[in-house]
């Protein structure tokens, strides 16, 4: 997942919005040309030509040719970071991460086309797809690390003590009321295993749940577009998770 600066997640200058124009089309371009000949027969040389770039450009953006098919949007995550630390501090977590995927996802809708094409690549290129699943869960790491600290976590937390374990929490930890400082960088100096392991139970649960009811929303959407609009299933989704998932009626 690429970072931003506070400007930069705001939107940034021209310069800005041309990079990411720039990057969005290397990886569009990338994409189409994969679903269409296949992963392996693609070549860099092809992408930065479909994209109207240089190579020095593409390597600009990418470390190598298959950063190139890994994720549709290398800023989505940080942009669902930014709005969950954002939302009103009355509003629930899930509420919050709920809110900030739904703005994305609508985007996402907007681009079915493309992100189909991409997860057809996947299916069909392994080795991408497990690329691209490390990238998922490094940003389902970093989407937990601003959970917690809107929730007031410290970065790392030590052993839990015996007065902790013979406590019953609540349900769903209370929102700090003063505003959480600005997402720091993913990484931070810490390795992925370290920042993972420094999380508390809850965010990590609610990044992980809230990933998996992206999933389900988009893949039961995509087999019956023509019954309902994807917003109102992803609303249902979470809405099912808020009520803690009760059956339904017979």
């Amino acid at each position: 997942m690429q970072t931003m600066t506070g400007k930069e997640a705001a939107g940034g200058g021209l310069r800005e919005r041309k990079k990411r124009a720039t990057r969005a089309a290397l990886t569009e371009a990338a994409v189409r040309l994969a679903a269409e000949h296949g992963a392996d027969h693609v070549t860099v040389e092809a992408i930065s030509a479909a994209a109207g770039v240089s190579v020095r450009t593409f390597f600009n953006y990418f470390t190598s040719r298959d950063d190139a098919f890994v994720v549709v949007d290398a800023y989505a995550a940080d942009r669902v970071c930014r709005a969950v630390l954002d939302a009103p501090a009355a509003m629930s977590p899930l509420d919050a991460l709920r809110d900030a995927l739904a703005t994305e996802l609508a985007e996402a809708e907007r681009q079915h086309e493309l992100w189909r094409l991409h997860a057809e690549v996947l299916r069909t290129s392994p080795h991408l797809l497990v690329r691209s699943l490390v990238a998922h869960t490094a940003d389902e790491t970093a989407i937990a690390e601003v959970i917690g600290r809107r929730l007031g976590h410290e970065a790392a937390t030590g052993a839990a003590t015996a007065t902790d374990a013979a406590s019953v929490p609540s349900p769903v930890p209370e929102p700090r009321t003063a505003a959480p400082s600005a997402p720091a960088p993913p990484g931070n100096g810490t390795d992925e295993p370290e920042r993972r392991r420094a999380l508390e139970l809850y965010p990590r649960l609610l990044a992980a749940v809230a990933g998996t009811a992206v999933r389900v929303s988009v893949e039961h959407w995509s087999l019956r577009q023509d019954e309902r609009a994807f917003a109102d299933v992803f609303r249902e989704v979470f809405a099912l998770l808020a009520a803690g998932l009760p059956a339904p009626p017979r």
